[in-house]
This record gives structure tokens, C-alpha cells and sequence, in this order.
């Protein structure tokens, strides 16, 4: 994603934007409060282990943070009261492609409208490349919590098989070279409703961070792909 990143803020061709620190492995010793400041924002794509300390350090830098790791958000109040604390700026999400932010919302009216027929079942499949540690995808989990904020017969999800009515299985696949696809089916003895969201490349997800990092800039808090897009 760093990679991505990088080759989106340049094909854009944007003047005003400009990469002053690169952080991977090899470099580590370079990820310092001082060298943080030369930042207006910071992009964080790592992994769930690193991240909260990430998150905590931009803050310290006064710097404000766009995450897309994921397998963190288990901690997310914490960290958010970390933020409003040091009056940092924090701008998180699953998913940072703007289609799968519309699926979201699409997500929530479908189950809303299906909350009323009980007959159909739920369940959910999501597939990523096989270099993806976590499963389900933070994308899985947040479409299943928009999901059972609206279906009132589920009370939870669980990986690869319900076990019970009132929870719905997410399947999750490893496949070479997948950027990401995520389908929805409602399941009856008659018909089925199937609802997929499918990411061509990595592209998405990185235009849509830097969108993010672009819109933050100046503002105080934590935010949600849904506030940029006012969904």
C-alpha cells in the first residue's frame, strides 16, 4: 500500500504535495517526533501489532494520522480517548475505497428493508490475497456490524459457520493477487439477493487515503470515511 500510495500522490501530479519521510523496516531509527513535525499528515499502513504505537507517536508529533491498518480496532475507544486527550487528529477505516464506503451505506438499507423478511438467511463472503494476515477483513467486520445494526434476528457474526440462528457465518478466502471482494447473500427457498462489492487493484484504497490525509489536514478529532463523504 505505501508503494501505492506513492505512485498515486505522484500521478496526480499535485505541486503542493510532496513525500518527506518513508518508513519501513530498514529504516526504522528514521520514525522520530522531530522527523514527524517535517509532516503535514501521516499515512499509516503497517500492521496491527505497530500500529496503536504509530497512532500514538503521530499524535505526540502533533501530527495528524490516516490508518488503514486493521486488526487494531478492537482498541479503538481507547485510542480515541488517547486522541481527545493530546487534542490529536485521527482519521480511520477497513476500507479506504470510496465504492466500498457506498457499499457500506447500500449494506445498511438493504438489511434495514430485510429486517423485515425472516425467511431469508444471511451469510457473507469475503476474499483477499493470500499475504492478508487477518481474517475476516476489518472490511468483513465492518459490513457485518452495519449489518446487525439494522437485521434484529442476528446478534452476532462468526468465521466460516453459524452455530446458531441468531449468528451468520463470514467465509473467508486466501487467493494469489485478490485486491478484495466482498459479497452479501439473503438466501430463501425461493430466490437470493446477492450484493458484492469487487476492487479491481489497490488503487482505490490508496486514492482514497490520500483523499482522507488531504481532507484532515486542519481538523481536530476522529473521523470515519462516512464524515468525508458525508454518509
Amino acid at each position: 500500500m505505501g508503494r501505492t500510495i506513492e505512485q498515486v500522490i505522484n500521478e496526480q501530479h499535485n505541486n503542493q504535495d510532496e513525500i518527506v519521510l518513508k518508513i519501513g523496516e530498514n529504516n526504522l531509527n528514521d520514525f522520530t517526533v522531530e522527523n514527524l513535525r517535517k509532516a503535514d499528515v501521516a499515512i499509516e499502513f503497517t500492521q496491527p501489532e505497530a500500529a496503536i504505537a504509530n497512532i500514538y507517536k503521530c499524535f505526540e508529533a502533533g501530527v495528524p494520522v490516516v490508518v488503514g491498518t486493521t486488526a487494531w480496532l478492537n482498541k479503538l475507544a481507547e485510542v480515541s480517548e488517547v486522541c481527545k486527550a493530546k487534542n490529536g487528529t485521527l482519521f480511520y477505516a477497513p476500507n479506504f475505497s470510496i465504492g466500498v464506503n457506498i457499499f457500506f451505506e447500500v449494506n445498511r438499507q438493504l438489511a434495514a428493508l430485510m429486517n423485515r423478511q425472516p425467511q431469508y438467511e444471511v451469510s457473507m463472503e469475503e476474499i483477499h490475497h493470500t499475504e492478508k494476515k487477518d481474517a475476516p477483513s476489518g472490511t468483513a467486520i465492518k459490513a457485518a456490524e452495519v449489518m446487525l445494526s439494522e437485521l434484529k434476528r442476528y446478534h452476532s457474526w462468526q468465521l466460516d459457520v453459524a452455530e446458531n440462528a441468531t449468528s451468520f457465518p463470514i467465509v473467508a478466502k486466501r487467493e494469489p493477487e485478490v485486491p478484495g471482494t466482498h459479497t452479501v447473500t439473503y438466501k430463501c427457498g425461493v430466490d437470493e439477493l446477492v450484493f458484492t462489492h469487487q476492487a479491481h487493484s489497490r488503487k482505490g484504497f490508496a486514492e482514497g487515503a490520500v483523499a482522507a490525509a488531504r481532507w484532515v489536514i486542519g481538523k481536530k478529532g476522529v473521523f470515519q470515511m462516512k464524515d468525508m463523504l458525508a454518509l
